[in-house]
């Protein structure tokens, strides 16, 4: 994982304010250093003093403050220290972790990755939470979590803080969801404090389309170029757009709503109370009816069964996905006419029905917004289901990194 790093060196002299906020400042700026170092190099004390412009005598301070914090360890030597002389090496240390969470309509979710970005621990819980209040869904998600922080924990990793992404449009400063039609909640306030209890960080909440968007993104590593609309289907559709290498959220934070872009205006009501939405034709659940699947299965189980259906080349089944792709791809070109986007990546059932998808997507692409997204644009997810927990802990982590200090000894 690339971590950001400030832009320009901090010095006592150069900042105004109190020697605490150059402390602080510097203090990020040594760890974004480290962080941001290949997984096979360490840089010694000497190689951060030089790449930050810092004196010796000052990283060695700030250092010794982020081993106490315990946010670095020393590993080994560096043959490449100043003048030849070995040198002791520095990495992010692996026993810091965070956790990121998802609630999604029929299932929950929590996964534990360290600083580095790996994932650690991963539970996912089927579980049916259209319509719940929203009290019984986080005791579970407070259960869930409490279990992966155990087996976490019994590898001797500690949680220093999580995210929480829901599929929904959210108020981060005040942890309200103020719009999830598929969970049947609006303006619901989350006590997010008693999901990771007694940690330094928190928890942060996330809408779950812009998380896996940023988990792409830092899959990808991008640093610029033309960015790229993720588009998450699960029950509903979301999208999390990237312009260049940063989201895009706008103003109130609603950019990216693919799922409800109007594809069919004389459709079906959606549950967002408007009429012909993406998610109304391309949704997990109007795919499943469309197909003639439905019953009393779990949401793994009407996929394999849709899978199956699919593969032994089943009208109705095949019907079905071809106009999800069809209306899919109208969706998508007029994104791509709106935002200037040149690339779609796929995620959540897209992913998984990409070869019965494809070929419809592709052509109403074409149809509709010629020469706009080609057919080798259109890629899948790379970080798979786990995108919306990965992106909402590497958020946090990257906000550690911008803010060491808030992790005391």
């Amino acid at each position: 994982m690339v971590m950001p790093v400030p832009a320009a060196v901090l010095t006592e002299s150069a900042v105004p304010g109190s020697m605490g906020d150059v402390r602080r400042s510097n203090l990020a700026l040594v760890l974004g250093r480290i962080a941001q170092a290949s997984a096979d190099t360490h840089l010694t004390r000497a190689q951060v003093a030089s790449a930050t412009g810092l004196t010796k005598a000052s990283v060695s301070s700030l250092v010794l403050e982020l081993l106490e914090a315990g946010l670095v360890r020393e590993i080994g030597l560096n043959p490449q220290g100043e003048r030849g002389r070995p040198g002791v090496g520095l990495q992010l240390n692996p026993d810091r972790a965070v956790m990121g969470m998802e609630i999604n309509v029929d299932y929950i979710a929590a996964g534990v990755i360290d600083l580095s970005g790996t994932l650690l621990v991963q539970e996912i819980q089927e579980r049916d939470n259209r319509d719940s209040d929203s009290g019984p869904v986080m005791d579970a998600l407070a259960l869930l979590a409490a279990t992966v922080a155990s087996a976490a924990g019994k590898r001797g990793v500690r949680i220093l803080g999580g995210g929480l992404a829901v599929p929904g449009l959210v108020d981060a400063a005040t942890s309200k969801v103020l719009l999830a039609p598929n969970l049947g909640w609006t303006g619901v306030d989350l006590d997010l404090t008693r999901l990771l209890p007694g940690t330094a960080l928190g928890v942060a909440l996330f809408n779950e389309a812009n998380a896996a968007a940023l988990a792409e993104l830092q899959h990808r590593q991008a640093n610029g170029g033309s960015g790229f609309l993720f588009v998450s289907g699960e029950v509903g559709v979301g999208g999390g757009l990237v312009i260049g290498a940063e989201l895009f959220t706008g103003p109130e934070g609603h950019a990216g709503e693919v799922g409800h872009v109007v594809v069919d205006p004389d459709g079906s009501l959606c549950s967002c109370g408007g009429t012909g939405c993406l998610e109304t034709v391309a949704g997990q659940d109007a795919i499943f009816t469309a197909a003639g699947i439905s019953g009393s299965r779990t949401r793994s189980e009407n996929m394999s069964a849709l899978v199956d259906s699919l593969t032994a080349g089943e009208p109705g089944a095949l019907l079905a996905v071809d106009r999800a792709g069809k209306y899919l791809g109208m969706a998508l070109a007029s994104t791509a006419r709106v935002t200037d986007i040149g690339s779609v990546v796929l995620g959540g059932h897209f992913a998984v029905l990409d070869p019965w998808l494809r070929a419809p997507l592709v052509a109403s692409l074409e149809k509709y917004a010629p020469g706009r997204i080609a057919a080798e644009q259109v890629s899948l997810t790379a970080v798979g289901q786990a995108g919306a927990l990965l992106g909402a802990a590497g958020s946090v982590v990257r906000s550690l990194v911008e803010a060491p200090y808030l992790v005391q000894p």
